[in-house]
């Protein structure tokens, strides 16, 4: 509340409706706001009120900070994971000149008969240790992390590669 002061009568308005608002808002799942939805909070003690919660959310000095600090994603963007991965192909895709990371599936329409899918079982004899399996993937993250950084060198023009630590 003292990052942002309230100067004039419609922020102070504003501020006021804000916090009628968020009395009443639920803030966790432990929070006594949910009992005016008709659901019981989790751990219910004796004397739960609605809009008597004392979480930092129902707070004017630091009102709406409890729970997310933003929204979802997928609530403003109208995208899901799924839309978000084909969006980092298409742009991987399109950053690699439409070149593929060697040994990389990217085609959503492959065939679906093509691989056999089978659970590997603890002691099964056919699986690698699990280690070289995290090992190989490390390896083939990085592998792909450097394909398209040689490929947005080439785009920028410049001769070396951009480095970065981001894994």
């Amino acid at each position: 509340d003292t990052c942002h002061p309230a100067d004039t009568a419609a922020q102070r308005d504003h501020l006021d409706r804000m916090a009628a608002a968020l009395r009443y808002e639920p803030c966790a799942p432990t929070c006594a706001n949910w009992l005016r939805y008709g659901v019981q909070p989790q751990h219910p003690r004796k004397g739960m009120t609605p809009g008597r919660c004392r979480g930092k959310a129902h707070q004017r000095a630091t009102l709406g900070f409890g729970g997310r600090r933003v929204l979802v994603s997928r609530k403003w963007s109208g995208k899901n994971l799924a839309d978000h991965r084909a969006d980092r192909r298409r742009w991987v895709l399109a950053t690699l000149g439409g070149l593929t990371p060697a040994g990389a599936e990217l085609s959503a329409t492959a065939d679906p008969d093509r691989y056999l899918w089978d659970v590997v079982r603890p002691g099964d004899d056919d699986a690698p240790p699990r280690g070289r399996l995290i090992l190989h993937a490390l390896s083939e993250r990085l592998r792909w992390q450097a394909e398209l950084r040689a490929a947005q060198a080439a785009a920028d023009g410049t001769d070396e590669p951009a480095t970065s630590d981001v894994a």
